[in-house]
């Protein structure tokens, strides 16, 4: 770091400082940062600020503005995205099943420049057996099946007829033998299924539909895209874990919109980044404006105690440490109830409690509490 910021060292944060000494010429640096530290101060919040209201009532009075949205990609019917104000209440609420799971996978180079990019597309999607069949044919008499693959469809994505008569064995290993003769799979059912006769041949080819053969499980749909001067792929469906897995990704800017996901994989503070991003990338395609610091202290309280709690009576809610905030919430009479058969004591050292017994409130000039020493007058 350049001499003329090392006074300036703790007193601003090492980001800010980095971008001074990137951006100004050296004779000004000293200037700059003086100019930089008074704004920094004048924006630092007072202290007992009731930031908790003001980022609530600055996050919920635009979302009250929200369109109800689900965004679809053109020309691909299954592949949408939830967005507007459904996709902010299912990030807010700690969802671990969301609607529309989906990645944005990067790519290492060449890939990135779009050398084989249909391929690697193709590798990444999640690939069933009915999806390479050209025909099924029922032999009733003898009871069994006899299915055509889809030659063309086997070189594409790269799969022998002899690694798909494997992935059948794998997921049929119960209920059906398969037999492999060049691009013909036979499935016989196995004895104890025999006498079920004729319906159980029809689950069977019902169930050869949906077994896994090849691509990573989970990713329904896949959509190569140019953005800016480099290619990428959208995916439909969400497993970090594997596609980590492939040497051609880049780990480090890939990500999904699955935020539990995130955090079993990279950790809670990449979980904690990911709602930032996830709720502040919805509020952007609406068009509103929201002070980022309101979500980063929404992003916070969610994630403080080292996993994911939704805003919700079972997540944040339920630790507060005050009864009557607790009530305040959501069924006021069994946290009642609770704490009068445990015996708890509440501290009233928050804001929801104290306008409840009609008190003042322990923020902004109700913080601090006046002591008047009071000296007795010498008796004459």
């Amino acid at each position: 770091m350049h001499k003329d910021l090392e006074e300036f060292e703790g007193k601003l944060p090492l980001k800010l400082l980095q971008e001074i000494e990137e951006n100004c010429p050296v004779g000004k640096l000293k200037k700059v940062a003086k100019r930089v530290l008074e704004e920094y101060q004048s924006a630092l919040i007072d202290a007992g600020e009731a930031v908790g209201l003001i980022s609530a009532e600055s996050i919920g009075e635009p979302g009250t503005q929200m369109t109800l949205n689900t965004f679809h990609y053109a020309g691909v019917a299954e592949m949408n995205v939830t967005t507007g104000l459904p996709r902010i209440i299912e990030i807010l609420d700690g969802r671990k099943s969301i609607t529309t799971p989906s990645m944005e996978i990067y790519l290492n180079a060449p890939y990135n420049k779009g050398k084989d990019i249909r391929e690697i597309a193709l590798q990444i999607k999640e690939t069933k057996f009915g999806e390479i069949v050209l025909e099924y044919g029922m032999n009733i008499v003898d009871l069994k099946i006899e299915v055509k693959l889809n030659a063309p469809k086997l070189k594409d994505l790269d799969i022998t007829a002899g690694g798909v008569a494997k992935a059948l064995e794998k997921g049929l290993a119960n209920e059906a033998q398969v037999k492999q003769e060049g691009d013909v799979i036979t499935l016989k059912l196995k004895e104890k299924e025999d006498a079920k006769g004729l319906n159980a041949l029809y689950r069977l080819k019902e169930k050869s539909k949906d077994v896994y053969v090849k691509g990573i499980k989970g990713v329904s749909q896949v959509l190569p895209v140019k953005r800016q001067d480099e290619y990428m792929i959208i995916a439909a469906g969400s497993n970090l874990k594997k596609l980590f897995e492939l040497e051609f990704v880049d780990k480090t800017r890939t990500s999904t919109n699955d935020i539990h996901e995130i955090c079993e994989v990279l950790g809670v503070e990449a979980a904690r980044q990911a709602i930032i991003d996830e709720v502040f990338k919805v509020i952007e395609n609406q068009g509103l404006d929201v002070d980022i610091r309101h979500i980063m202290l929404v992003a916070d309280t969610m994630t403080v105690s080292g996993e994911i709690k939704g805003i919700t009576r079972y997540g944040v809610v339920s630790e507060k440490a005050s009864v009557l905030a607790r009530a305040s919430f959501e069924t006021p009479i069994k946290h009642v109830i609770n704490a009068a058969l445990k015996g708890e004591v509440d501290q009233l050292n928050s804001v929801v409690e104290n306008v409840m017994l009609n008190q003042t409130v322990p923020v902004g000039t109700g913080l601090p509490s006046l002591v008047a020493n009071r000296q007795k007058k010498k008796e004459k």
